[in-house]
Parts: C-alpha cells; structure tokens; sequence
C-alpha cells in the first residue's frame, strides 16, 4: 500500500486552507467509505473531468491503496496541475478526522 509523505497535521491544514480533495475510486467505493468534503472524480473520467478542479488550488488525491490516486496525480501534474499530492489511502485520510 502506497502511503502518503504528508502528517495529517499537514493534510488538515491544507485542507483548511481550501484544499479540492478528491477520492479518485469509483461511485460505489466512495458511497461505501465517504471522507468529509471529498468529491468523486473516478480515474477513469478525470481527465473530462477537469474543469471541475482549480488549477491554481492545491489537490489532495487518495484511493483505497494510493496507486489509483498516483496515476491521477500524474494525469493531472500532465494537464499543467502543480500542487497535487497522493495522500495513499482512504484508510489513512479517515486516520486522520479522529
């Protein structure tokens, strides 16, 4: 399990600072194990899916083993993102709000 660099001290602040956090797994996964304030953009589809991020606006990424949300962190990193972070897993980011 890919896990991220970043403290939950870390995540939270970023997150308080307005941070877009996306669950990239699919609809399913996220009804199943939602995290507070993240939108589901599947990784199939972020790439149509865009325009519904702020590029000038720090993204925090996660799945359920971070390799989904590595993938999407380089997609996005290629679509002229440049602060985008892999948080690894939901399991983690749910650590994280306790």
């Amino acid at each position: 399990m890919l896990q991220t660099a970043m403290t939950c001290e870390e995540v939270r602040a970023l997150l308080d600072q307005g941070a877009q956090l996306v669950d990239v797994r699919s609809p399913q996964e996220h009804r199943q194990h939602p995290c507070p304030g993240a939108v589901n953009i599947p990784l199939p589809v972020i790439q149509e899916a865009l325009k519904q991020l702020d590029k000038a606006t720090t993204v925090l990424l996660y799945c359920t083993s971070g390799h989904r949300s590595g993938t999407a962190k380089r997609v996005l990193e290629a679509c002229g993102f440049v602060r985008v972070h892999n948080l690894g897993s939901h399991s983690f980011l749910q650590d994280c709000y306790q």
